[in-house]
């Protein structure tokens, strides 16, 4: 088996860390070797949190070079556009429509591009691109909290890992009182991209 190289970004607070955290438990409960790494920079004020993942038979490094990535989780628009360099023709980028402007575009000195702009950065650097109403999807699940299980949902469509690994890890992962918004978030992820 090829080794599979995953970006999971947005910005903080999104539950980014959490996400990758149980790809990772996930694919090592499946068998597979797996090595991350995260870099969460001003992530408490909202700032741009990264977590590169690399899952495969034996993984020697978590970081994924420019032109490697296999699949882009992205909890927000712009930090997705910021990593488009990573992609390849094969690759897979699940987007959630949803937008937080940075500081430049808050003090009006940038624009925050719209949604055929952040489309446009795609077009042609992969093979499939999927936009994804994650936050509305999370709250009609029972909390908007649910964004990261709702968006490892639409990711489980895409790695080598079995569903009932995912469902194990995310009934491990969350007390009693979130296991069912959180296996319902997950769920509605799963159908988004079918």
């Amino acid at each position: 088996m090829k080794t599979y190289g995953m970006l999971v970004i947005g910005v903080g607070g999104q539950g980014i860390i959490l996400a990758s955290d149980i790809i990772g438990e996930t694919a090592m409960k499946a068998g597979f070797d797996v090595k991350k790494t995260d870099t969460i920079g001003m992530a408490q004020r909202g700032g741009s949190v990264v977590s590169h993942i690399r899952i495969g038979e034996k993984v020697w490094s978590p970081l994924i070079r420019e032109g490697e990535v296999d699949l882009i989780l992205a909890f927000e628009k712009l930090e997705a556009a910021r990593w488009v360099n990573h992609l390849n023709q094969s690759s897979v980028v699940i987007i959630n429509n949803y937008a937080q402007p940075p500081l430049a575009v808050n003090l009006g000195h940038e624009k925050y591009p719209d949604d055929d702009e952040v489309r446009s950065y795609f077009k042609n650097r992969a093979s499939r691109l999927f936009f994804v109403e994650g936050n509305t999807e999370a709250a009609r699940a029972g909390d908007s909290r649910s964004l990261n299980t709702y968006m490892l949902g639409c990711a489980s469509r895409f790695l080598p890992i079995p569903v009932n690994f995912w469902e194990g890890t995310i009934e491990q992962r969350f007390p009693d009182k979130l296991k069912a918004i959180n296996m319902t978030a997950f769920e509605a992820g799963r159908k988004e991209v079918e």
